[in-house]
């Protein structure tokens, strides 16, 4: 049967290895936000396991249709969204939130869209909260494959600015935003998965 959803093999692929993950951090009630869902196979996926997560769909809105498509058709009643989230122009939507995920959208945004999402994290989200950020990094400015090497080239000619990002440089600033690093997973075919939470808020002297 035809369809105009979107669909991404990649997301098919990898939402069981980082489901695994997530199940080491995500217990209980919580309002996780989901920034660039995307196709929303992950948000499908993950919200029906996590029957006490009410899961927000966000995203720039030439991709909402496909968001709205796909959660119609599945009807998950704590799953939300789409909400618009254009990084370095909207704020988070309405209400609080104690986790924010994200897959596949570092390398896609240029660097200085890196940089306002990472501020936008350390002004809304509160002590205890917990990022996830999911994609392939490079460590000490090295690729860690030649796939990745080849991915980088291919994202450079879509936009010179896109590419691969250096752990280093995310966990800097994400630090100096004041979230600490718990862990950086290793994941399938090049990808990690790293877990953040936040710190309490230090007042200035």
């Amino acid at each position: 049967m035809e369809t105009t959803e979107a669909y991404s093999a990649a997301a098919d692929r990898n939402k069981d290895a980082i489901l695994e993950v997530l199940k080491e951090y995500i217990q209980g009630e919580k309002r996780l936000l989901e920034i660039g869902s995307g196709s929303a196979q992950h948000a499908v996926h993950f919200a029906n396991y996590f029957h006490e997560v009410n899961w927000v769909t966000s995203d720039v809105i030439e991709n909402h249709p496909a968001i709205q498509a796909r959660l119609k058709e599945v009807r998950i009643k704590n799953l939300h969204g789409p909400e618009k989230l254009k990084v370095g122009v909207d704020d988070f939507p309405q209400g609080a939130f104690n986790l924010v995920y994200t897959a596949n959208t570092l390398h896609i945004m240029t660097w200085k869209e890196n940089k306002s999402l990472f501020k936008l994290l350390s002004k809304r989200l509160r002590e205890g909260s917990m990022v996830f950020i999911y994609g392939p990094f490079n460590y000490g400015g090295d690729f860690t494959s030649p796939s990745n090497k080849e991915f980088d080239d291919f994202l450079k000619t879509q936009n010179v600015k896109s590419g691969i990002r250096n752990f280093e440089d995310v966990e800097k600033i994400m630090t100096a935003g004041g979230f600490k690093l718990v862990k950086d997973h290793e994941m399938p075919a090049n990808n990690r998965l790293l877990v953040f939470r936040r710190l309490a808020f230090q007042k200035s002297l």
